[in-house]
């Protein structure tokens, strides 16, 4: 295995594709709030499909789901704590909603891609070789 193997955690961080750890799942970076969601058919290293199959993505909804769930009653528990009034969690509650919204879609569709992907998606130290390399 090379030594500049990049790690797991670094490259799902980093939204890079799980089986050669270089290319980008993601068409656009996070910086761009209005294409945050387009992305990529192929890895632009290793050619890997990122739709494995038809309606791949539709676990992503689920994690989405429980992260979003998660977030409203760590909510919940800080208004509770702080006794905000009423209006004030019904205008923080979609606020943060929207903030997250971003960073929610892609690690949910990372966390697809990376956990619960066929064993095409795992990683191979065979795809991280750089193009245009000689081995």
């Amino acid at each position: 295995m090379p030594q500049d193997t990049p790690k797991l955690f670094t490259s799902f961080i980093r939204g890079k594709c799980p089986r050669c750890r270089n290319g980008n799942v993601f068409t656009y970076p996070l910086s761009h709030f209005l294409k945050f969601s387009k992305t990529n058919e192929h890895c632009p290293h290793c050619d890997l499909k990122f739709e494995p199959e038809p309606g791949f993505y539709w676990g992503a909804m689920y994690i989405s789901y429980a992260f979003s769930t998660g977030l409203l009653i760590i909510a919940g528990i800080l208004t509770v704590f702080y006794e905000w009034p009423l209006v004030r969690i019904f205008v923080l509650a979609p606020v943060v909603t929207l903030v997250t919204l971003p960073f929610i879609f892609r690690y949910s569709r990372l966390i697809m891609l990376y956990f619960i992907s066929p064993s095409t998606h795992r990683f191979n130290p065979e795809y991280n070789i750089k193009k245009g390399s000689s081995s």
